[in-house]
């Protein structure tokens, strides 16, 4: 059996948008991946639906998986023939332990790459607003690992050498060493005003900065209950923050969104969101099963008047499924619509002009394709339309695999805003939280529950739940319009 190989990846700090090019690359080709707790979960939904996704990150309270299992996992998935993925967050190379990694793959002969990451320790400051270096404050930069291999759980470090010799230090996962931390750099020299800030969870929506001076900043810690993941920085650079800090200045810094998903992809109103600065976690996450095709109705399919797209990729599905048995999409005679603006364009980019469902006459023999939803509906479109024939092009239903993920997603985010973009997303995100062992309605207590159009608030009104409100319009726009301008307390 051919060997296969191992790509180990930096997945950055948090933001999925700092994924570099040629680890998205790596992403969407894995048939496994081996992830930390501190990657960001999202960058999973990038990776082939057959996708081996296994967890193997620590928790304060507990190993998933040792070093020696990991390095084991590794070689055992490379050695079947695999693409084996190892997305680690922030850099690999700083406190990624990816030498040890590497090592026991160039043992076996096993071809790997190592793919660069942006590292926490750069970035979470400078989402902060703080440059790590600075011609005028800061000419040398030092990151620390505050716990790794240390001696009673203190850092063993050349406390003399970081605080005469370099102006800006960076201390990774050292909340717990963090009175330690502070006293050594004064009894070795840095003078007790030098600034400190803790950044937890850096570069996500949820950020949390804490300020203070090393002579204090231990008690403002103990009193804010502050935790790690977090990055300690210290130095006077930290004064830059007041005149260039962005990130938190972003008109949705601080939401954190569930949005109710009903379709398989990433949408588009979720990458509007996290563009203006919030978390988006996408619920439930979807797997989509194509259905064979009725010989009898592809027989017919150039005899009906009018066809019906129900939705943009039921249209994308249909011409694929005429390519594949093989029939001439020249010989249908029918009239195209579509069930939304969204399934015109899809079909304009195959070349057809259609119209929306309500300019469809009357009259004709119809035809209407979409996904086992359509079933669901069968009864509305025959009050609307009276007799027609369907063609169901695909199933879709819950990806369990992703439950695991997107359990312990919800469980680290303070969500505050809960999102339903459509009537369809309603009953599917209450049957996921079921799926999770988590009642729906205790899980929207306290949290903003915007809905996007009328349909759709009175779907969750009619199951007893209160909706906080209703965008202008039922578009992207409008819905960031009005989270932009009805607050939510963080």
């Amino acid at each position: 059996m051919k060997t296969g190989k191992v790509f180990l990846v930096g997945a950055g700090p948090g933001d999925v948008r700092l994924i570099t090019v040629k680890g998205m690359e790596a992403i969407k080709q894995a048939e496994v991946i081996l992830y930390d707790r501190l990657a960001n979960p999202k960058l999973l939904e990038f990776a082939p639906e057959a996708c081996e996704r296994i967890y193997c990150g620590k928790l304060p309270d507990r190993h998933i998986l040792r070093q020696e299992n990991i390095n084991d996992l590794l070689v055992e998935k490379a050695l079947e023939g695999k693409v084996v993925v190892r997305l680690k967050g922030g850099d690999p190379g700083v406190f990624g332990r990816v030498g040890e990694e590497a090592a026991a793959l160039a043992r076996f002969q096993i071809p790997f790459e190592i793919v660069p990451g942006v590292s926490s320790g750069i970035a979470a400051p400078l989402y902060a607003g703080i440059p790590v270096t600075h011609r005028e404050y800061a000419e040398s930069f030092a990151v620390v690992t505050a716990h790794d291999k240390s001696k009673d759980g203190k850092p063993i470090l050349d406390w003399e050498g970081l605080a005469r010799g370099v102006d800006t230090i960076a201390f990774y996962m050292g909340v717990g060493n963090l009175p330690f931390i502070c006293e050594n750099l004064i009894e070795h020299g840095k003078a007790p005003d030098t600034p400190v800030i803790l950044i937890q969870w850096g570069t996500f929506s949820r950020q949390k900065t804490l300020e203070g001076t090393l002579a204090d900043i231990s008690v403002k810690v103990a009193e804010a209950k502050f935790c790690n993941p977090a990055i300690i920085l210290v130095g006077n650079v930290i004064s830059l923050r007041e005149k260039i800090s962005w990130f938190e200045k972003m008109p949705l810094y601080g939401r954190q969104i569930v949005l109710a998903r009903s379709g398989e992809g990433p949408s588009e109103l979720a990458k509007e969101l996290i563009e203006q600065g919030a978390d988006v976690i996408e619920f439930p996450k979807w797997k989509k099963m194509k259905l064979p095709v009725d010989p009898k109705l592809l027989a017919e399919v150039s005899n009906f008047k009018k066809i019906l797209f129900t939705t943009p990729e039921s249209a994308i599905e249909f011409f694929t499924a005429l390519v594949e048995y093989g029939i001439d999409s020249r010989k249908i005679q029918a009239d195209f619509f579509g069930g939304s603006v969204k399934t015109l364009k899809a079909l304009k980019e195959r070349g057809f002009l259609s119209q929306l469902v309500k300019d469809m006459p009357e009259t004709g023999r119809l035809l209407i394709v979409g996904d086992d939803r359509l079933l669901e509906s069968q009864l509305e479109y025959t009050f609307h339309y009276g007799t027609f024939d369907s063609w169901i092009t695909s199933k879709k239903e819950l990806d369990q695999q992703f439950f695991p993920i997107l359990q312990r997603m919800l469980e680290e985010a303070e969500v505050n805003t809960m999102i339903f973009p459509c009537k369809a997303s309603v009953e599917p995100f209450f049957a996921g939280l079921h799926e999770l062992g988590i009642v729906g309605k205790t899980f929207l207590e306290g949290k903003q529950v915007v809905c996007m159009g009328k349909e759709t608030a009175g779907a969750l009104e009619a199951a007893g739940l209160n909706v906080s409100g209703t965008p202008s319009t039922a578009t992207r726009e409008a819905m960031v319009e009005y989270l932009k301008t009805n607050s939510v307390s963080r």
